[in-house]
């Protein structure tokens, strides 16, 4: 895999390879096993275009997708949804510092949500947020909680996020520098995530003047996509509760190969995680990089050379004259 340093210029990304993808995106949701529908998801084939911006010097779109899975409320993932990417356009380092401009303005939205919850009391509520920035042959993830995304590289699954829960190590190290703590799988005994924007209602989690030990700062991945990319799939964390992230790959492969209908593709993925028993709310983006289906993939039969050493030669030999 290829990252891309902050430092790196849209000009020298451009010289990695030739390929150009051609994407094509799709998105279902479904209320699943719970009473509210929470989730909620965003598809913008052209953000600069979408927000009465240009980039000078720069043909080529910005497009912008998200999943954000809300929870005690709807109000955190709905800001965040319809706040989040303006504030990334308008920022003045926007286009040329995407990673910088990404991490500080998801800062910037949970500061904002802050300030209309002291407003209006009845928004408070709390927010996951993924979300992926496709800037030619770059690809930017960043991630606060537990949705993830997937990318297929020849049919082979590959983690574009990481799941920020209590029970991991790092995220749990983190935590208890901060003066937090994990009780029985939760933060602070409240809380199943450890990133999240929002929940500023609830005490001891966030400060506003010093950082607690819930974080809306998202952890970033960037690559340069080649022809070997499939497509991304981002889903709220109820399919990631039935799916394994291979097993995703593998099922959105078949029905690509059969259909090639991206928004199909999603819905199916969805009725399936029905199907197998979700709990939760559920929400798939999916981004595809080529107008074909996924080829099919195939396995080459390899000659294997055994070789001996000359001990081994040696030693066969002495057994073989007795």
């Amino acid at each position: 895999m290829e990252s891309i340093s902050e430092d790196t210029t849209i000009a020298e990304i451009v010289l990695f390879n030739k390929f150009l993808p051609t994407l094509r995106s799709g998105e279902w949701s479904d209320i699943g096993g719970r009473l509210d529908m929470e989730d909620t998801h965003i598809c913008i084939a052209d953000l600069a275009k979408n927000f009465g911006h240009s980039i000078l010097g720069e043909e080529e779109a910005i497009s912008f997708y998200g999943v954000f899975d809300g929870h005690g409320g709807k109000g955190a993932a709905i800001f965040v949804r319809d706040f989040l990417p303006r504030i990334i356009v308008e920022d003045a380092d926007f286009p040329l510092k995407l990673e910088k401009v990404v991490s500080k303005s998801f800062l910037e939205t949970d500061a904002a949500f802050a300030k209309s919850c002291s407003v209006d009391s009845a928004l408070s509520s709390g927010t996951t947020a993924l979300t992926a920035m496709i800037f030619g042959r770059s690809l930017l993830v960043a991630n606060a909680g537990d949705c993830r995304a997937v990318l297929s590289r020849g049919g082979l699954a590959i983690e574009m996020s990481k799941d920020h829960r209590p029970c991991c190590v790092s995220e749990r190290t983190r935590v208890e520098s901060l003066g937090g703590f994990v009780d029985d799988g939760y933060l602070n005994g409240q809380l199943g995530v450890t990133r999240a924007l929002g929940d500023w209602h609830i005490k001891g989690l966030k400060e506003v003047e010093k950082s607690g030990p819930l974080s809306a700062e998202p952890e970033l991945k960037l690559l340069t996509l080649t022809k070997e990319d499939e497509f991304l799939i981002i889903g709220s964390d109820g399919i990631w509760d039935v799916f394994r992230s291979q097993n995703a790959v593998d099922f959105a492969r078949r029905r690509l190969q059969e259909h090639n209908n991206v928004k199909l593709c999603c819905k199916e993925i969805v009725d399936e995680a029905n199907k197998r028993g979700a709990i939760d709310n559920l929400t798939v983006v999916m981004v595809c990089f080529h107008s074909e289906p996924p080829p099919p993939i195939v396995f080459q039969r390899s000659r294997i050379r055994k070789c001996i050493s000359a001990e081994g030669l040696q030693n066969l030999r002495s057994l073989l004259d007795g």
